[in-house]
């Protein structure tokens, strides 16, 4: 079967750039797709990579394109001289340099073997690569089939036509981490007017978006790593004097050092100076840095401590105490363990205390974390529990590509998360038992700020949903 496949490949290399360019708009889409979750300085490997179009779409300076078709490399060297191209079978692969990211746009029907393949992908990869396959939805299987039937569709040789549990299947057998799962495209030829609507709005509607042509799966290798990591805690501090003490004597020893930062802002209690005093108090026995932010908002609060931060993990602990510090150990396992890469506490899953989170705010939580949920690709359950945590490395990312978004979030938590998903890292939530408030007032306003995440919403749709 491997040698009829390849026997097809090198017959139709010569005009597969015309074919592709007569159905650029379905090509462009999951070029389009594929190029927003790689940052320019990422380097690529596109399994299959046929002529080149979508490994040469791409501005990243190391890129490499395999293809067992000895004629389709030939063509695409000629098309895309500042790409390497290298003629290998997948199942042999044998590149000595490790990438960031691997690229397989519907190739897995044709491979004899798709667990071989998927296997000797971690030859080529770190803890941090992220592999991106693009499928057929096997529900277009009858539909291709006419289309080649009827000569608008260039005849495919026979292929395994899979399903979302059969790829999710192979991936897990190979030792890889499934993330992410999602479909586009309803329309894959161009009809003027009529394809803008259906692909950029109707194809992402629930129900509607089962029936899309493209599937696209996101992935990670599964690594255990024994490495002792140093941590930053970052504590804004509104008007939170009675909390302070607590938040350093509450917050365990965890990897190889754990350094506090208390960030005050606009506080009209004596909440700066009793940062100042405890951190005098205590100065012998903890790493304690302190500062005070020059804007306003709790995500001003948060940038200002990353910034002062050294630690090689960064974490946000609100200073209410309301999650409890305790917990901060779980958080730094799941990150170290590889069980995820930007992880986000959920506080709706425990029972809370009785006074923890009003029954508004409740309520609103639970409506946003549907709809961001959809937004993301990923269950989000809780968008706006304080704590979150990350690599340092991961969120240096993802502020020198704050301009994607703007100074749009006085949170905070949303620049972090939807840069987290623009950089294409796994989101995972980890439930924590929310607690009652023992000092002060909570500073969230439920209408106001209810409104501002719904705004904020509109604007993620906007840039990373109906693009």
């Amino acid at each position: 079967m491997k040698n009829q496949i390849k026997a097809y490949f090198d017959r139709i290399a010569s005009q597969y750039s015309r074919y592709r360019k007569r159905y650029r708009y379905y090509f462009k889409e999951i070029q389009k797709y594929n190029a927003f979750f790689i940052n320019s300085n990422d380097s690529v490997l596109e399994i299959g990579c046929g002529v080149g179009t979508l490994i040469g779409s791409l501005s990243n300076k190391n890129r490499i394109g395999i293809d067992f078709s000895s004629e389709m490399i030939r063509q695409a060297k000629v098309l895309h001289p500042d790409v390497r191209f290298l003629e290998m079978d997948a199942a042999e692969l044998d590149i000595e340099e490790k990438v960031d990211v691997i690229l397989l746009s519907n190739v897995l029907g044709y491979l004899e073997d798709i667990q071989t393949v998927l296997t000797k992908l971690h030859t080529v990869c770190h803890p941090k690569t992220k592999i991106i396959i693009t499928n057929y939805n096997y529900l277009w299987e009858p539909l291709l089939k006419i289309g080649e039937f009827i000569g608008i569709k260039k005849k495919s040789p026979l292929q395994s036509w899979l399903s979302n549990n059969d790829i999710v299947n192979f991936l897990k057998l190979s030792d890889f981490d499934v993330y992410k799962h999602t479909r586009r495209m309803l329309l894959p030829v161009n009809i003027p007017i009529l394809s803008w609507i259906s692909n950029r709005f109707f194809a992402h509607l629930p129900l509607i978006n089962h029936f899309c042509i493209n599937q696209y799966f996101f992935a990670k290798p599964i690594f255990q790593e024994k490495t002792a990591y140093s941590t930053s805690v970052v504590i804004p501090a509104r008007n939170e004097s009675g909390n302070i003490e607590n938040a350093i004597l509450r917050t365990p020893k965890f990897g190889s050092e754990v350094e506090i930062i208390f960030i005050e802002g606009n506080s009209t209690d004596d909440t700066w100076d009793k940062i100042q005093e405890i951190a005098k108090k205590y100065e012998a026995t903890h790493n304690i840095k302190i500062g005070q932010q020059d804007g306003k908002g709790k995500g001003d609060a948060v940038r200002k401590g990353y910034g002062m931060a050294t630690g090689d993990i960064l974490m946000i602990l609100d200073a209410d105490l309301t999650v409890p510090p305790e917990d901060l150990p779980k958080f730094y396992e799941a990150l170290v363990s590889g069980k995820g890469e930007f992880i986000n506490g959920c506080r709706l899953i425990y029972p809370m205390e009785k006074e923890a989170m009003r029954f508004l705010n409740t309520l609103g939580n639970k409506f946003f974390s549907l709809v961001f949920s959809w937004l993301l690709n990923q269950p989000i359950k809780d968008t706006l529990c304080g704590t979150k945590v990350l690599f340092k490395k991961d969120y240096l990312r993802i502020a020198d590509n704050r301009d994607f978004f703007g100074e749009f979030d006085p949170f905070g938590d949303f620049d972090l998360l939807f840069g987290a998903y623009k950089q294409n890292l796994k989101i995972i939530d980890l439930p924590i038992r929310y607690r009652e408030r023992t000092y002060g007032d909570t500073n969230i306003s439920r209408f106001r700020h209810g409104l501002i995440l719904l705004r904020m919403w509109l604007y993620a749709c906007k840039k990373i949903k109906f693009f």
